[in-house]
């Protein structure tokens, strides 16, 4: 018995469903599976009765849940508590960012970071927003910069930074390109690719949003999951795609970005990007990021 096994447990007891406990665990199904099954080996029971409509915890998976989710819980104040021990012989700050963060805002920061604390060394993890926030609790991670998630976990302090401007991105040939800006009228009926909502549930849904705001349904041609892979799709013609201005940073031959201007009858969704740090907790070195932050905040929100 491992504690993956145990957080695989806990993660199919909390939803009931193997896909969605795969996803929060970043994990494909069939090792979400495995993982269970070896548990259920080395206990000598079944934990969850299995059919295609439903999963259900047996008596003996209920008898276990409480004393599988102390266990876990320890684990990981055990695993903070050395990470602290780490961090208070260390000057390395462990920043996690999603590409946006990545792209837009960590390059413009880092500079002025060094400039005012030359001393600090900067470990930056690229992850998703499910991925980051538990390393943010179990402290792995000192500060992490990323989407808010639907249910905002108490135990941690989100701080909204800006809001990324969103453009058009579209082929140099495309009818649209010679325009100046676009509306989303524009793109009634224009082929779209979207971000996969399996890993990109938050720029899926935006996108969703805006179109439904105005009224209007994407015609959707192609998911893709990664900005670049997106910004590559449209290079080849595949449609259009609603992107965060910082791609514009991306080298791709043959495309455009054109400003996306706001519906005028709908309040605008928009994509944001916020600072976070587990609640209640000092720590200088973070201070210091967050101060160096600030007094840039409105240079650095302006090219996001």
């Amino acid at each position: 018995m491992d504690i993956i096994q145990l957080r695989a447990f806990l993660a199919v007891a909390d939803t009931l469903h193997f896909g969605q406990a795969a996803q929060s665990l970043d994990m494909l199904p069939a090792s979400l599976g495995r993982h269970i099954r070896l548990l259920e080996e080395q206990l000598d029971r079944r934990l969850f009765d299995r059919t295609t409509r439903q999963v259900a915890l047996t008596e003996a998976g209920g008898e276990i849940l409480e004393e599988a989710r102390a266990l876990v819980g320890h684990f990981d104040a055990f695993e903070a508590r050395l990470q602290g021990l780490r961090r208070a012989e260390s000057q390395v700050l462990r920043i996690g960012a999603i590409d946006s963060a990545a792209t837009g805002l960590i390059p413009q920061l880092l500079p002025l970071l060094r400039a005012e604390a030359p001393d600090y060394e900067i470990e930056l993890i690229e992850n998703k927003t499910n991925i980051l926030l538990p390393k943010l609790l179990s402290g792995g991670l000192d500060l992490a910069f990323c989407r808010p998630p639907e249910v905002r976990d108490p135990k941690l302090y989100f701080r909204t930074l800006f809001y990324e401007t969103m453009v058009v991105a579209l082929p140099v040939t495309h009818p649209l390109a010679g325009r100046a800006r676009l509306e989303l009228g524009d793109l009634r009926d224009q082929p779209m690719i979207l971000p996969d909502r399996r890993s990109r549930r938050y720029s899926h849904d935006l996108t969703i949003k805006l179109f439904a705001d105005a009224g209007m349904q994407p015609k959707i041609m192609q998911y893709a999951a990664e900005k670049h892979t997106i910004v590559g799709l449209v290079s080849t013609g595949t449609g259009l795609a609603i992107l965060p201005r910082w791609t514009e940073r991306m080298a791709a031959p043959g495309v455009i970005f054109l400003p996306l201007d706001p519906a005028k009858s709908a309040e605008w969704p928009q994509s944001v990007i916020t600072a976070v740090w587990p609640r209640g907790t000092r720590d200088p070195r973070r201070d210091t990021v967050m101060a160096v932050l600030d007094r840039h905040l409105d240079a650095i929100a302006a090219t996001a």
